[in-house]
């Protein structure tokens, strides 16, 4: 048991190490020289350490806003972070979370061959929250362990197939071309940002294209437009929680400095990101070809979500701000009407949001980035909103998942099974 927990875990949830086995594989299959393969998997799996470290930096500074944010403007409610209820999942049921992330990925390999569905879903670490997703409801249904792994795998397995086709449309507006596909679980979100997108603005009025007054020109340079934006929202932040809380989270910095290299950070993060997702996708096409040609015929390897920020830097900044916009939105709606208060992490928000406002700018533009990413803010407030009553049930309280495709079969699951159940 200990063997397959570190197997699912430590190798399959590595997502570099599993991109990385996937260009190995390809380049093997194209029988390249030993050369081209060592060269090909490193640069694969340090182009995607690259991006990691980016995010890892960013999702850093974004935990330093959320505990300004929520000092500042005394916010107590529940907290949806995939990574915080995949925790509190394995603390209770690990091996089990384990065994149907790796049935899940075989299932996922195996569904690409045999169905029109040819996406190997590559981000791991979004297939382990997955997993945690489905033992969680189906615990809640009180069903036993070796049902849960054989249902909770197939299940997973054909979601990692036909989640990415639900967001191709759209994703190959974004790219131009159909080489690759979005491995992230919020593909209805982003299938839904890009078609209201194309009903509210055109794709030429690009965000990467605006045409801003003179005073305003410097927002065009990607590093400044972020590090302006998101410094004057720490700012905000700051002033609200106090200057004694401030230099008490920052280790005795200066409450007035510490803001301004959060939000500097933060812009450098990004633009980390963005440099390891070009190096990565500079390798994994190429090798995919392999595998599409030799064991899976047409296979598409569906990647994280950074992997859209370079076809529109400027979208992420405008979908971040506009989904946050919308999950406070609705953070004081919930707070009217008595519902489980959702606080709108800063981390979920700025990956989910980012990558709706470049989905709803590649089918109409700066409106479609706005009002595609401000949509999707408000779907993952919902989401955890209905979902959450199920978990707590189960002693999984004060967080639930953010991702609408988490929320939709999340509750299909719990709802079916209740009813089969009822049936036999």
């Amino acid at each position: 048991m200990d063997l397959i927990k570190a197997f699912a875990i430590d190798l399959l949830g590595s997502a570099a190490i599993l991109v990385g086995l996937m260009a190995l594989l390809g380049l093997l299959l194209q029988k390249k020289a030993f050369d081209e393969v060592l060269t090909g998997t490193l640069k694969t799996i340090v182009g995607f350490l690259i991006f990691t470290v980016g995010s890892g930096a960013a999702v850093l500074a974004l935990n330093n806003f959320q505990e300004l944010f929520s000092k500042g403007f005394d916010l107590d409610g529940v907290l949806p972070l995939a990574e915080a209820v995949t925790a509190l999942a394995q603390e209770k049921f690990g091996t089990v979370v384990s065994l149907v992330m790796l049935l899940g990925f075989v299932f996922n390999l195996l569904f690409a061959r045999i169905t029109p569905f040819k996406y190997i879903f590559l981000t791991g670490q979004h297939n382990l929250y997955f997993a945690a997703l489905l033992t969680v409801m189906m615990k809640a249904l009180d069903v036993g362990n070796t049902m849960t792994i054989i249902v909770g795998g197939i299940i997973l397995g054909i979601c990692a197939c036909i989640f990415p086709a639900i967001a191709q449309p759209f994703m190959r507006k974004v790219t131009g071309d159909d080489d690759i596909a979005l491995g992230h679980y919020v593909s209805a979100g982003y299938a839904f940002a890009g078609w209201i997108g194309s009903k509210v603005g055109k794709p030429e009025d690009t965000t990467e294209n605006l045409n801003l007054p003179s005073w305003l020109s410097m927002f065009k340079d990607y590093v400044v437009g972020v590090s302006l934006t998101i410094v004057i929202f720490f700012y905000i932040a700051t002033f609200a929680a106090g200057s004694s809380f401030v230099e008490e989270l920052s280790d005795g910095m200066h409450w007035l400095v510490f803001p301004l290299l959060q939000g500097l950070t933060f812009a450098a993060s990004l633009y980390v990101i963005i440099t390891g997702v070009r190096m990565l996708l500079g390798e994994i096409v190429n090798a995919f070809v392999g595998i599409s040609e030799k064991l899976i015929p047409n296979a598409k390897p569906a990647l994280d979500c950074p992997v859209v920020f370079p076809y529109a830097p400027t979208a992420t900044v405008i979908g971040f701000l506009s989904a946050y916009a919308g999950g406070l939105l609705c953070m004081f709606f919930f707070g009217m009407i008595d519902v489980s208060v959702i606080i709108p992490v800063a981390v979920p928000y700025f990956f989910i949001g980012a990558t709706a406002g470049v989905f709803g700018n590649a089918t109409g533009g700066w409106k479609g980035a706005v009002v595609g990413s401000f949509s999707v803010g408000i779907l993952i407030a919902i989401g955890p909103a209905l979902i959450y009553p199920i978990m707590d049930n189960i002693g999984l309280s004060g967080t639930a998942f953010p991702e609408t495709d988490f929320s939709i079969v999340g509750i299909l699951v719990y709802y079916i099974g209740k009813w089969l159940i009822g049936i036999f």
